[in-house]
Formats: structure tokens, sequence, C-alpha cells
């Protein structure tokens, strides 16, 4: 009998939403992709370009066209407050960003049940969401939460003048994104260690820009640390947390800040969820030999028992 050959057109290269679901003791957490920037490997600094080859081959990865680098928010459900942490890049970093609106939607959630947004710092890639396509606040319930250094930083227009050429857009960027929230007095500043909405504290991770935040996330026993922009390739900064990338303001004290926060999270079991790990973003640090690796979650389904 001959066989069937059953002929389907292939499918459209679309993904399936970007959302992943999880429990936190009592909470829900949502991670929320906005999509992915293709960063050049020569952005990475303190490391030979054989290791960096090496480093990228051993994860697979083909460094020939840059590598792909995934941008994540965070949407952290108490029961009282609705919290997101980071925004996504809106139309600030080209096509292949700014989906968090889309995937927020169809995680089953709306802008506007949004009563609170926490920024790790004020890169365009965390904050242009902020605002939507016509630049009004796409959260329009919100107050948002800024790290006091940040905001001395980023918001300064004294600073912003003496910045380099290059640099001065990201000022401008960073400016627009939350002037909205700020007119409207929905604009809170805060310092390292302050306690933040729905008991989130506030951690510092400084170095990567001025007043760069971490989020300890704590709820029925369990514990989450959102660590923004710790770790930007995760194939190299892991295995090597000298490395340091060249978007960091001071890469001295990012260097410092990643490798107590990764020594920290593994001695801790602590759970982590990173702006640019692969999506969800979500898992734990373990020792490698003189550095450490990246365990990610496993896909599982919803579940509250524990």
């Amino acid at each position: 009998m001959p066989a069937v050959h059953a002929a389907a057109p292939a499918q459209q290269t679309v993904q399936v939403p970007g959302f992943y679901h999880f429990s936190l003791g009592d909470a829900q957490v949502t991670a929320l992709y906005d999509g992915y920037v293709d960063l050049k490997p020569e952005l990475l600094k303190g490391v030979s370009a054989e290791d960096l080859q090496s480093l990228l081959a051993k994860m697979f990865l083909d460094s020939s066209k840059g590598v792909q680098t995934a941008v994540n928010a965070f949407l952290v459900n108490t029961g009282d407050n609705l919290v997101l942490v980071d925004t996504g890049a809106a139309s600030c970093f080209g096509p292949t960003l700014g989906v968090i609106q889309a995937n927020l939607k169809s995680a089953g959630y709306r802008a506007e049940q949004v009563d609170s947004v926490l920024l790790t710092h004020l890169h365009a890639d965390h904050a242009c969401g902020l605002l939507d396509a016509a630049g009004k606040p796409a959260f329009p319930n919100a107050t948002v939460y800024v790290p006091h250094a940040e905001a001395a930083h980023w918001l300064d227009p004294d600073v912003a003048a003496k910045a380099p050429k290059e640099a001065r857009g990201f000022f401008e960027m960073a400016q627009a994104a939350v002037e909205p929230y700020r007119a409207d007095s929905r604009l809170v500043m805060f310092k390292p260690g302050d306690t933040l909405v729905g008991g989130i504290t506030a951690v510092p991770l400084i170095g990567h820009t001025p007043g760069h935040t971490g989020y300890l996330v704590e709820s029925g026993g369990k514990s989450l640390l959102l660590w923004g922009d710790v770790i930007h390739s995760h194939a190299v900064q892991f295995a090597r947390p000298e490395v340091a990338i060249e978007f960091d303001v001071d890469s001295a004290k990012a260097i410092e800040s990643r490798k107590k926060v990764l020594a920290d999270a593994a001695q801790d079991k602590l759970l982590i969820g990173g702006a640019h790990l692969p999506f969800p973003g979500l898992g734990h640090v373990r020792q490698n030999g003189e550095g450490y690796a990246w365990v990610p979650v496993e896909y599982g389904p919803l579940r509250t028992d524990r």
C-alpha cells in the first residue's frame, strides 16, 4: 500500500505570545517578553577575542551576525497591587522589540490595571515602554518608581549637557519616557534598601548605571530577585563575571556588583529574574569552577502548591 503524505503549508514565522506565569508564595509573577537585540561580541570588555569566541561556541552561539539578547520585563500580582518591573523598549530600539503591551494583554492583563512601575534603571530598553505610540502614558493609572541616583543622573539637564555627544540620546529618551508621569505627580524617587509598593525591596546593584537597582520580591516564604542588567551575555558573564559591557557607566562598580550578587545567589539558592537572560529569564545560579553557571527554570504548569 503506497504511503500517504498529507501536504501542509508551512506556518507563518510568528511565535506564541511571550509570557510565562508562575507562583511565588501567595503572589503570581509573569515574565513578559519584549523581543531581542543582536549585540556585537566586541561590546564585551575584559576578555580576549579567543576566549570570547570559545565561550560563545560552548553555548552553540554563532556571533557572526551578533549575539541574540532577550529583553524581559516582570509583572508581580501581589493580590493588592499589580507591579510591573521595567517596561521594554517600545519603539526606541527598532522592530525586534516593543511587544510588552501585546504580551501583557495575552497574559490576561490590561495596561490600566498596572498600578506601579518599578524601573531597574533608565536605559531605553527598560523605560521607553512607559509611553505608547502617541507619546502618552502607556500605563495610565500607574505610579513610576525610579532610584534616586538614577534620576539624579539621567533626568538632570546639567548632567545631560555635559555628557558626550554620542550619549545624549540616552538622556533624551529617559527624560521623555518619564515626563508625563512627572507632570502628573506620579514619579517617585527612592533610596537603596527602601521597601516599596507590595513589600518589594530595592536592592542596590550600581555600576551598569549610577542607580541600577534590583528588586527583591518576597511572598509566602519564597523569594525572587529581579536583577535588571547584571548579566547581558549569559554565555560569557556567568563564567567570567569580570567581563564588562560597553554600556556600563562604571565598569569597575558593575563588575563588583555582579561578583557579589552571583556569589550571594549561588550560596542562597535564590531564584533570579534577569532582563537579558533567555526568556523567560528565570532560574538559579550555581558555582562552576572559578565562575558560575545559569540553571534556567523548567517549563511547567502554573502550580499553587509550592
